[in-house]
């Protein structure tokens, strides 16, 4: 019931090419060191706050380079490879922030758009408006795999336990959040966010990060993040592009969950306008 995942923490740039290089490398790595799971952070091929440059880039994703070196690469080292995001030609003028999850046979098994979309002010002054760029998902994929069951969430919809709860009741035994989280939000809110969706649900999670100051000039937080069902820090990265390699015990899901069975327990609460329980 155990196997060796990987997360593939990057500092992704401007040149998709060389991005792409660059997680391949450790992608090679990863697989050569018995890895069956491996995945790479949010926007793995590129990291741009130039919309206008970034839609001159993309491509749709039959189109994408990225896509399809990727599709190699699970197909050459025989790995279930999850890109944790690829930014990928829309609809219209829109982008997608785009889960690809490829089996070893290189084919494309679950694709996730990213359901809630960063709209905030920072403290520092920042102004992030995904919404103004990217079209929203509406699918979550649950996809059971030889070892496991995944469920697929890409970043800010960490802070959105309904989400998790579904995906856990749905059968997802890892949850995935790959990223690219502020280095501002990052220090105040990363480890207890993903460690409260992890205990919340009786989960594994798995939350590849970027991480450092990218050559648009946005700084990412770093630290990618292995959470074990009962809220234990398993593997850990730091702030540079790096390999973490983690294994995963599928025996303590069912275990954390036979101890506090919480989906089982919950219960859809409706409160009227005082306060109190509608029925």
């Amino acid at each position: 019931m155990s196997f060796k995942a990987a997360l593939i923490q990057l500092r992704s740039g401007r040149d998709m090419a060389r991005n792409i290089a660059e997680a391949s490398a450790l992608i090679v790595e990863a697989a050569r060191q018995g890895a069956s799971l491996v995945a790479t952070p949010e926007m793995t091929n590129i990291l741009e706050t130039d919309r206008d440059r970034l839609r001159g880039l993309v491509r749709p994703e039959a189109e994408d380079a990225s896509v399809a070196a990727f599709a190699e690469l699970a197909r050459d080292k025989w790995i279930w490879l999850l890109a944790g995001s690829f930014a990928l030609k829309g609809p219209g003028a829109r982008l997608l922030n785009r889960s690809l999850l490829f089996a070893p046979d290189g084919t494309v098994v679950a694709r996730y758009d990213k359901v809630h979309l960063f709209d905030v002010d920072l403290p520092n002054g920042q102004v992030l408006r995904e919404s103004a760029a990217y079209a929203a998902g509406h699918d979550v994929p649950v996809v059971p795999l030889p070892f496991a069951t995944l469920g697929l969430t890409i970043c800010y919809d960490v802070r959105f336990p309904h989400l998790y709860k579904d995906l856990a009741k749905r059968g997802a035994e890892i949850l995935t959040v790959p990223s690219a989280f502020t280095k501002v939000t990052g220090e105040a809110h990363w480890d207890v966010l993903l460690k409260a969706r992890a205990i919340e649900t009786g989960s594994f999670i798995l939350a590849p990060a970027q991480g450092g100051l990218h050559e648009c000039g946005r700084e990412t937080y770093g630290m990618s993040l292995a959470v074990s069902p009962w809220g234990e820090t398993i593997a850990e990265g730091g702030e540079v592009p790096e390999l973490v390699m983690t294994t995963i015990d599928r025996s303590q899901v069912l275990d954390a969950r036979r101890r506090i069975p919480v989906l089982m327990h919950d219960q859809q609460v409706t409160l009227n306008a005082q306060g109190e329980v509608a029925t």
